[in-house]
């Protein structure tokens, strides 16, 4: 999927394609998680479909619910639903960033070409 060391540098409007197709690659993920999240919402806690949306979506973006769970099984749904949002805030987080490293490291090591390493022999 990326280029090889030995590769010139992909042009900047590559790389910007690149860049847009990781970020739709994650807000594909964050979508994923925020069905899950509503769906299980609902189901452990017989709530309607516009509240638990706007549970799961601050619960998404780290601030909290608002309503809290009244049952066991969506007190341990929301433990293991917090804990499983921080993972996935962090692989997301790497799937956005990946081609950015992936081009910084990649100009760093452009100068080291094969054939000047056999020369120096």
């Amino acid at each position: 999927m990326y280029e090889s060391k030995h590769e010139d540098l992909l042009p900047r409007h590559r790389f910007a394609w690149r860049l847009l197709v990781h970020s739709l690659y994650a807000v594909g993920v964050i979508a994923v998680i925020m069905v899950l999240g509503v769906a299980g919402n609902m189901w452990f806690e017989s709530i309607n479909l516009h509240d638990a949306v706007f549970n799961i979506a601050l619960i998404v973006a780290g601030i909290g619910t608002i309503a809290l769970p009244t049952t066991v099984a969506g007190k341990l749904f929301f433990s293991v639903y917090g804990i499983f949002v921080g993972l996935v805030f962090m692989a997301t987080l790497g799937i956005v960033l990946a081609p950015l490293a992936h081009r910084v490291l990649h100009k760093l090591h452009l100068d080291e070409r094969p054939d000047d390493d056999e020369e120096n022999k």
